[in-house]
Parts: C-alpha cells; sequence; structure tokens
C-alpha cells in the first residue's frame, strides 16, 4: 500500500509540471527580415549614399478572436543602417507593397518622419519603433503573414526622399 501511495504521489506531481500555468512562454511571434540595399531601390541609388546597407527585424504581434480574425495587432520594427555618409537623416521607413521590381504604397508605417529623423551621425545607426496597425490594415497584416515576399522595407532620406535602401520582407520565425 505504501508504494501505491509514493507512485500516486510521484505520478501527481509529474502530472502537475505538465500543466500550463501563466508562466508558460507563448507561441513564437511572427518575424521578418528585410536585408536592406541601395541597389534594390527601383532606380538603383547612386551618389553619395550608394554604399549604404541595413537589416530591419519586422515582430508581429497579433491577437485573434475566437474565430481567427485579428483584433488587435502591433509592429515593431528594429532598423540597423550602415555605409552611409556621416551625419545622414533617415526621414522615414516603412513597409510597402510590392515586388522586387515594383514601387508600392506604404502600407504600415513606423511613424518615424521628416520632423525628427534619425541622424546617422557616423554613417551608422538603428532605431526601434513600435506602432499599433489600424484596424483598416488587419487585411494587410494578414497578407503580409502569409506572403510576406509580396512586400518590401526601405527607409529614406533628404537626399533620396523616395528611397535609399531597401529588401523585401522575409520570414524568419
Amino acid at each position: 500500500m505504501k508504494r501505491f501511495a509514493l507512485f500516486a504521489s510521484a505520478v501527481a506531481v509529474v502530472a502537475s509540471a505538465c500543466t500550463d500555468s501563466p508562466s508558460t512562454p507563448s507561441s513564437p511571434k511572427p518575424t521578418f527580415s528585410a536585408l536592406m540595399q541601395t541597389s534594390n531601390e527601383n532606380p538603383p541609388i547612386t551618389g553619395t549614399e550608394a554604399g549604404g546597407t541595413g537589416n530591419s527585424t519586422m515582430t508581429f504581434d497579433v491577437t485573434r478572436d475566437a474565430s481567427g480574425n485579428i483584433t488587435d495587432a502591433k509592429v515593431t520594427f528594429v532598423v540597423n543602417l550602415s555605409g552611409f555618409p556621416p551625419g545622414t537623416p533617415i526621414i522615414l521607413s516603412h513597409i510597402h507593397s510590392g515586388g522586387a521590381s515594383v514601387n508600392g504604397p506604404v502600407v504600415i508605417d513606423t511613424g518615424l518622419t521628416p520632423g525628427g529623423p534619425v541622424a546617422l551621425a557616423n554613417g551608422s545607426g538603428s532605431f526601434t519603433r513600435t506602432v499599433t496597425v489600424p484596424s483598416t490594415r488587419f487585411d494587410v497584416v494578414n497578407q503580409i503573414l502569409t506572403n510576406p515576399s509580396a512586400f518590401y522595407f526601405n527607409s529614406h532620406t533628404t537626399l533620396n526622399p523616395g528611397g535609399v535602401a531597401r529588401g523585401q520582407l522575409d520570414r524568419v520565425q
């Protein structure tokens, strides 16, 4: 009888360790990257900023209802740029729709503005922005989640206001 009680206690301990608890990490958030190059812009960049490169990581935090519909979405952008002339101001950064050779409309913006640029003091720099996606753009979030290569991320400078470095989205998680 003592063995049975000991066995039952051990099973109870193991079973309690297997249940979900509030501290259990949630599933990974959809994450995308874009390798940004000046040669990817359409047309490719020439001149003093032509040597610049960068990368962007975009992590989506999406909440869905019981039917699978998005009810809330946020995107955290982490952007790293280098190889630009010292003092280069990054005035805009965002996700556009469009393939590699297509210039498309902005679909999700980082919130960076010409009035509050990120200055690349020595030609390199980084910034992070988290934005809430408006409910009118939840369809775009679904499209990015299912077909990221149909979208690109780019940054713009004062010298190249149409875009200075660009890369197609690639799902990494």
